[in-house]
């Protein structure tokens, strides 16, 4: 540690004592009532006209840890002051932006300890000021840089930044290491929105936390996500990196009910019945799980492969049309450009999704799955009901909307 301080210079006759400014207000070490540049400790005259004496040396002796000049300090340890043979008389503790640091003064005036919380990878200068029995002021200015952690987790956001987004669009985060402190992550972490309403945190397991309102978003509705988790503890020794905000808007209100008895799907926007459609669902070998389910993703064309929802090797569609998902584990509402088109509104013979008649390559924009893929966004809700099958994991996907208010506040960690 640096222990070297600067001596004050007198004003007036020689050895003339200063007067201490009541209080512990900082004073910055510049502004210090008559004091010389740093580092002068006085000179004798040599020219023998008149003579002048050496300006008073303070025996108060100022320490700081960190000292001046380290480069990775612990951020999250304080920062601590102390003096010896006299007593301090202020501490400032700055960061590089400008804001200062809370810390505390000992009663007995002898050590500061800051109590406003570093951090990580930022630099910091100290100005202490002590005072010795003689009311002599020494002055201690230090710099130092906190380090980074050496262990860090991230959260992936959905959904993202400026998009527009249907009404059951849940802000759900997915975190890359599994979180211990629940309470500390979900604090550091808002959902707002205007017109306002109550948004809730519901953790889905250590390293998934979604928010949503009590019932969907009102269309129009601008909700903001802001990241706070720099320098949060998420479990022992791992600390969150990001500081950020995001928003999205809510767009026009769209639902859907796939109706599996009816075999048909009924589309209202902004309260209104707009479309129905015929449509195929889930075998009674292969039923279609029941729920609320959100849209969150969208492909013109994509595979689908028996393989990998553990149906075997009962279908390999490489093209399959106008997919849009419901769940994550391969529930889609998608075009069907092989069955017959009598099928659609009369029977259900598909592996668990909705369908919808199509034509192969997605190019026929006057399809029923071509018409119901142009009008959605991810965030609209398809609603399936008498499926035969249970109700949909709330976990699986984007579909919160199946726990009851009170069990969704019950999720949360706060």
């Amino acid at each position: 540690m640096d222990d070297t301080t600067t001596s004050g210079k007198g004003k007036g006759g020689p050895w003339a004592r200063r007067t201490i400014v009541a209080g512990l207000i900082a004073t910055p070490v510049a502004l210090v009532a008559g004091c010389s540049s740093s580092g002068s400790s006085g000179s004798s005259d040599k020219s023998g006209s008149g003579g002048s004496s050496a300006a008073p040396v303070s025996k108060a002796a100022i320490t700081t840890t960190p000292a001046n000049g380290a480069k990775s300090a612990v951020f999250t340890q304080p920062v601590k002051v102390a003096v010896s043979n006299g007593t301090l008389s202020s501490v400032t503790l700055t960061g590089s932006d400008g804001k200062q640091v809370a810390g505390e003064l000992a009663a007995d005036k002898l050590s500061w300890t800051s109590t406003g919380r570093l951090s990580s990878g930022t630099g910091y200068t100290l100005a202490a000021v002590g005072t010795d029995s003689d009311q002599v002021q020494a002055t201690k200015s230090v710099s130092f840089r906190t380090g980074a952690p050496e262990k860090t987790f991230i959260g992936y956001f959905t959904p993202d930044n400026g998009t527009t987004v249907g009404v059951g669009m849940p802000v759900s985060i997915n975190f890359n290491k599994a979180v211990t402190d629940k309470a500390a992550v979900q604090k550091a972490i808002t959902v707002t929105a205007s017109p306002a309403v109550e948004i809730v945190g519901h953790w889905f397991s250590s390293t998934r936390l979604d928010f949503r309102p009590e019932t969907y978003w009102a269309a129009g509705t601008k909700v903001t996500l802001t990241l706070a988790l720099k320098d949060v503890e998420g479990s022992s020794g791992v600390y969150g990196t990001q500081a950020k905000s995001i928003s999205f808007t809510v767009g026009r209100s769209q639902t859907s009910v796939a109706d599996l008895s009816a075999k048909t799907l009924t589309v209202t926007r902004d309260g209104k019945v707009t479309q129905t459609y015929p449509i195929t669902g889930g075998s009674p070998e292969h039923t279609t799980w029941a729920g609320k389910m959100v849209i969150s993703e969208k492909f013109l064309q994509t595979r689908m492969d028996s393989t990998t929802v553990g149906l075997g090797g009962e279908y390999d569609i490489k093209d399959v049309p106008h997919a849009q998902r419901l769940t994550t584990s391969g529930t889609f509402i998608h075009g069907n450009y092989w069955a017959s088109t009598s099928v659609f509104g009369s029977e259900n013979t598909s592996h668990g999704c909705v369908a919808m008649h199509d034509t192969k390559g997605a190019g026929d924009s006057s399809t029923p799955a071509a018409k119901f893929y142009n009008s959605s966004i991810t965030g609209d809700v398809v609603e399936v009901v008498n499926s035969g099958d249970k109700t949909v994991d709330p976990a699986n996907g984007l579909n919160g909307w199946n726990l009851d208010w009170a069990s969704w506040k019950a999720g949360s960690a706060v």
